[in-house]
């Protein structure tokens, strides 16, 4: 840029062998993680996509800035041209910028700039894996602070021992939330579903929370929760239910099939409705059955479990299969589908959503409820951020527009 401004003013650049090397291999190195980024973080610049969506309006303000900032050196250079026709290539594409972004407001779409009256509810907030910045991920005290925080629904993960009990684990492995490579080193790689209850019941699932640090936003824990954090072990399936049903919380989890050669790789699924239907005792209504395998099945046998779909499919298909609501990532946030699905009675869960301004997007775009990592914060909001109506939203674009226009003209005109 400096380069540029410089040759603009007619200055010739004296630049060493080794300024032109340099020059070259960051520029190329720039654009190789460019490219790399873009294949890597295919997730994030979605995130990126949507985030115009609220911060559209601001991003719209902070380029009217900018061009007016721009006019004097490119006033200053139309006025020291000699000729005509340079004249009009220095100020014409600036001209032409400049319009094209006072009409760019014409064309911007924002599900929070809506009428007054027409915001839906606040989205409900199920814990992933409990309150995962509060305490270990899928132990009893996690979904003990997601209900004491005020959360509406417990999500998990479940897995089923060697010997047939279902039990809370998110990772195939025990290694990263259990102390098994201090209690068995040799068997840290082993399929969690191949231990036994026995074994499974005596490990710690708490201490790693304090060495890893999940989360570089945790905040500081009191002393007695440090202690009952420390003390934590794997939850059982059956427990978890209680909990949720004495609670009269909603659950949604992932069940995962057990790998070859385990007894329970083809019962997977009666086991874990034999824990749901008698052993847990919980109200079927609050179980969101995601799984899709043999769902006539489950349908037959648990007609009360509200049908969840994890993707996106046509209405009638889904209401063919009973399906009253859909769990998606929130990369396929869509207000216009949401309110599709919402037209046919099936509501939509957005997971994971931690940010204040993505769940204020999957509110204002009309999201039933989202899995989050943060119930303690999302509790908290009491309206979007960056709500306005579109009268607000045009006084303030129209405002922007002509007070940039008398600026730039008075700048032209000295």
């Amino acid at each position: 840029v400096l380069a540029m401004c410089l040759l603009a003013e007619g200055q010739q650049l004296y630049l060493h062998w080794s300024h032109k090397i340099g020059t070259f291999l960051v520029l190329g190195f720039s654009v190789a993680a460019l490219f790399i980024f873009s294949v890597l973080w295919g997730d994030q610049w979605k995130t990126v996509r949507l985030s115009f969506q609220i911060t559209a309006p601001y991003l719209h303000i902070g380029a009217i800035t900018v061009m007016v900032l721009l006019s004097w050196p490119v006033a200053l250079h139309a006025i020291r041209a000699d000729k005509k026709v340079v004249q009009v290539i220095i100020v014409g594409p600036y001209l032409a910028i400049l319009l094209f972004l006072f009409l760019i407001p014409l064309g911007m779409y924002s599900p929070c700039i809506r009428e007054v009256g027409t915001l839906g509810p606040k989205p409900a907030l199920i814990g992933h894996r409990g309150a995962p910045m509060l305490a270990p991920e899928n132990t009893e005290m996690s979904f003990q602070k997601t209900i004491e925080h005020g959360g509406d629904g417990l999500e998990t993960d479940v897995t089923i021992s060697y010997d047939g009990v279902a039990f809370l684990m998110h990772d195939s492995t025990l290694k990263r939330t259990t102390n098994i490579g201090e209690v068995y080193p040799n068997e840290t790689t082993q399929n969690a579903a191949f231990f036994s209850w026995d074994t499974l019941k005596e490990l710690n699932a708490g201490t790693w929370f304090f060495k890893d640090k999940p989360f570089s936003c945790m905040g500081s824990l009191s002393r007695a929760d440090q202690n009952q954090a420390m003390n934590q072990s794997i939850y059982k399936l059956s427990n978890f239910l209680r909990l949720a049903d004495s609670q009269n919380k909603l659950v949604i989890f992932d069940l995962y099939r057990p790998p070859e050669t385990h007894p329970y790789r083809n019962s997977w699924i009666n086991r874990t409705l034999e824990v749901i239907l008698n052993e847990s005792g919980i109200k079927p209504h609050l179980v969101l059955w995601l799984e899709n395998d043999m769902r006539s099945f489950v349908q037959s046998v648990a007609p009360g479990f509200q049908q969840t779909m994890g993707s996106k499919a046509p209405v009638e298909d889904l209401l063919m299969d009973n399906v009253v609501k859909l769990n998606l990532a929130y990369t396929e946030m869509s207000s216009e589908d949401i309110q599709k699905y919402a037209e046919a009675n099936i509501t939509t869960n957005l997971y994971v959503i931690n940010e204040p301004w993505l769940f204020s997007l999957a509110w204002c775009s009309g999201a039933h409820s989202v899995t989050t990592n943060t119930v303690h914060v999302l509790k908290n909001l009491s309206q979007p951020l960056f709500l306005m109506t579109p009268q607000q939203y045009n006084i303030m674009w129209i405002l922007t527009d002509v007070t940039s226009m008398l600026l730039i003209s008075l700048i032209f005109a000295l």
